[in-house]
């Protein structure tokens, strides 16, 4: 089956992909805010090619998956996931994770993957953990106002301000000499407009406001941290570095120049590192 849904236990229909032979070792994606499975295109059928079994399914509320209006917070995203592996019966898979997708993923290994031994590695790119919003113990945060003005733009007029993100800050197209791609674009847009406003809503607190440290000391299976340090949507000094120091068995890598979605504008140098860090 290439695609399909699974049902969670609170009645939710997950939607995900499975491409690939059944017998071959899987990689999970999980993808960023506001967007669904589709913003793994560039890794999918490369790593299918490799010979993997690739799987990537659509956050709840997101894409293709239910548009409920409970559950959007970094617990329930995990047990998504693990309803998805489950279903699956996945076992040594690696799970890789953009943004909000890999505080997904630090949540899922710390709670179900890691205990019931089914992660093999994983992939953190600009990755929201440990925690964005700045607060009292966290003061190189970013300032609550910021996401504060995501929710009033979404209210306003979300289908304007996925426009304003996707030809902007999330690609770099913003930079002097950046070369633009107005279907990359559409295509974030046209993901981001797929979801439910509530679940994209209330994801700004979830990605912005969770605190991850715990989750991060708790991943016990090698870890690759990739960041670009001209990220404007996660801060890398304020992310991947401090992810590196708090997972046991890291390896961190910083791209001089990249933004935010490196893995889509940056996809030959990410998916050939991806493949050397699975392979070593």
């Amino acid at each position: 089956m290439t695609n399909s849904f699974v049902k969670t236990k609170d009645g939710i229909d997950i939607f995900f992909k499975d491409w690939g032979p059944k017998s071959a070792q899987p990689i999970v994606f999980h993808h960023g805010w506001p967007l669904s499975a589709d913003d793994w295109d560039a890794q999918m059928l490369f790593f299918l090619d490799k010979g993997y079994r690739v799987i990537a399914h659509d956050r709840r509320g997101h894409g293709r998956s239910t548009q409920t209006d409970t559950g959007h917070d970094m617990d329930h995203y995990a047990s998504d996931t693990s309803a998805v592996v489950e279903h699956l019966d996945l076992k040594n898979a690696v799970h890789i994770g953009h943004s909000t997708g890999g505080g997904q993923v630090a949540r899922y290994i710390a709670k179900f993957g890691g205990p019931q031994g089914r992660v093999a590695k994983a992939v953190l790119i600009s990755s929201v953990p440990p925690l964005m919003v700045k607060t009292a113990s966290n003061p190189n945060g970013t300032p609550v106002e910021v996401f504060d003005e995501f929710r009033k733009a979404i209210i306003a007029n979300r289908a304007q301000f996925y426009q304003d993100v996707a030809s902007g800050p999330f690609y770099g197209f913003n930079r002097k000499g950046a070369e633009v791609s107005q279907g990359t674009i559409h295509n974030w847009w046209r993901q981001g407009m797929m979801g439910g406003q509530l679940a994209q809503f209330q994801g700004v607190a979830a990605f912005s406001e969770t605190d991850q440290t715990e989750d991060l000391k708790a991943i016990d299976v090698p870890v690759l941290v990739m960041q670009g340090d001209d990220d404007q949507v996660v801060p890398y000094k304020e992310a991947a570095i401090l992810q590196d120091k708090l997972i046991k068995n890291s390896v961190l890598k910083i791209y001089p120049g990249y933004p935010h979605g490196m893995h889509t504008t940056h996809a030959e140098v990410i998916n050939a590192d991806i493949l050397a860090f699975l392979k070593s």
